[in-house]
C-alpha cells in the first residue's frame, strides 16, 4: 500500500512539507509505503474545459506535472495534500493541479481515502481545508479526519515544530489513514465489492 503526499507549496521544504513528513513518519511506521510529491514553482494553468480529457483520459496540457501525478495516482492507494493558506485558501497552485487532476483523471482517485492539511501562519485555515476537501466529497473518495482540523500553524519549519497540538494532529491523520487502508484491504480480501456505481444524473436548475 502507497500513500502519495502532494506538497502544493511552493517552498519546497517549507512549512507545508514539514507538515506532510509528519504524516508520513506515521505511515512508515505502520507500514505503508509513501511519496512526496512536490508540484514546484513552474506555472501550473488551469482549466480551460476543452473537454479533451474525456477522450483522453489525461489533461491535454502535457507541459507541466499535472499528468505526472495522473500516473503516480495510478500506484497509489491513498492520497494527501497540502497547501499553505494563501488568503483564507488553498495556494494558486494547488488550485489549479487539483481542478485539472480531478477533471482529467476522477477514476485514478475514486474510492480511495483522501486528506487535506493546510498551513498557516494566523488566519484562514479552516477555509482552506474546506476547499481542498471538496475534491474528495465530489468524487466518492473516503474523507481522512484526525483528531482536530488537519491544520498546523507557524511561519517557519521551526515554529511549525514548536505547533506540538499541530503535530499530534498530524500524527493521528497518519494513524488513522493506514487504519482505513488497511480496513479497506481487508475488505477487498474479504470479498467486499466497491458501491455499485449509477449512470449519472444531471440536473440544471434553469430550464
Amino acid at each position: 500500500m502507497k500513500v502519495l503526499l502532494v506538497n502544493g507549496s511552493p517552498n519546497k521544504k517549507g512549512c507545508t512539507y514539514t507538515a506532510l513528513c509528519e504524516v508520513e513518519k506515521e505511515l512508515n511506521g505502520q507500514n505503508i509505503g509513501t511519496e512526496i510529491f512536490y508540484i514546484g514553482k513552474k506555472p501550473i494553468r488551469g482549466c480551460t474545459a476543452c473537454g479533451k480529457c474525456l477522450e483522453l483520459n489525461k489533461c491535454v496540457f502535457d507541459d507541466d506535472v499535472v499528468n505526472v501525478a495522473l500516473d503516480q495516482a495510478d500506484q497509489s492507494d491513498g492520497f494527501i495534500f497540502g497547501s499553505p493558506v494563501h488568503y483564507a485558501g488553498a495556494s494558486g497552485f494547488i488550485t489549479s493541479f487539483l481542478d485539472r487532476c480531478f477533471f482529467a483523471g476522477s477514476d485514478r482517485f475514486a474510492y480511495k481515502p483522501g486528506a487535506a492539511i493546510v498551513s498557516c501562519r494566523r488566519g484562514g485555515a479552516t477555509a482552506a481545508l474546506d476547499q481542498l476537501n471538496k475534491y474528495f466529497t465530489i468524487n466518492n473518495m473516503p474523507v481522512v479526519s484526525s483528531q482536530y482540523w488537519n491544520m498546523v500553524h507557524g511561519n517557519t519549519p521551526e515554529e511549525v515544530r514548536q505547533d506540538l497540538e499541530g503535530m499530534q494532529v498530524m500524527r493521528m491523520l497518519g494513524r488513522n489513514m493506514a487504519w482505513l487502508l488497511k480496513s479497506i484491504h481487508a475488505g477487498k480480501q474479504a470479498g467486499v465489492a466497491l458501491p455499485e456505481t449509477e449512470e449519472r444524473i444531471r440536473t440544471n436548475f434553469i430550464r
